[in-house]
């Protein structure tokens, strides 16, 4: 599924292979991969996921571009690298719910961070996961030492719903429908 969605402040775009580079350069980062529980890759590593990642229908994945720094009028189709500020993703892999989505925010760009840019995107990318998946429980595994994510998710009326002390991660969950109103109350 090919489509952007656009926002007052973010566009977001399919994760494409011309990403990838400043993507890879994002990863390489010690806060951004302890904040995001990832491990680093070599760039040929990032290219492969990028790729199984577009190919896997249980995921959506689109890269976060602020708007204000898109160069020249927004085009469809096109990466617009130079506004890239994160990514945004679901994964639909709970088999025991098929309408349940574990739902993810990265803003790598630190200049970026404290705009309203992830709780724009976290609201776009829900309501695209309820129009076009059914989706109707939201879930989010968030590590306890990410304040800043707790706090969103936490204002967008998820609540905590279990503990992983072996992994130091939270998990809260929100249901599409007050997820609704508290977009509509806030305006993002």
């Amino acid at each position: 599924m090919k489509v952007s969605l656009e926002g007052e402040k973010v566009i977001l775009v399919p994760y494409m292979k011309e990403h990838v580079p400043k993507y890879h350069v994002w990863m390489q980062d010690p806060s951004i991969l302890q904040a995001t529980a990832s491990e680093p890759l070599t760039l040929d590593q990032e290219y492969e996921m990028q790729l199984s990642w577009i190919q896997d229908p249980l995921k959506q994945t689109f890269i976060v571009l602020d708007k204000k720094l898109v160069v020249g009028e927004f085009i469809h189709g096109e990466p617009h690298t130079e506004a890239m500020v994160g990514d945004v993703n679901i994964f639909m892999n709970d088999l025991d719910d098929p309408q349940m989505a574990e739902v993810e925010i990265m803003i790598a760009e630190q200049k970026s961070r404290g705009k309203g840019l992830a709780k724009e995107s976290i609201l776009l990318m829900m309501a695209f996961a309820i129009e076009s998946f059914g989706i109707h429980l939201f879930r989010a595994k968030i590590g306890e030492s990410n304040e800043a994510s707790l706090n969103l998710f936490q204002k967008l009326g998820f609540k905590e719903t279990s503990r992983s002390e072996i992994f130091k991660e939270l998990l809260y969950s929100g249901c599409c429908c007050h997820l609704v109103l508290v977009a509509d109350a806030d305006k993002f």
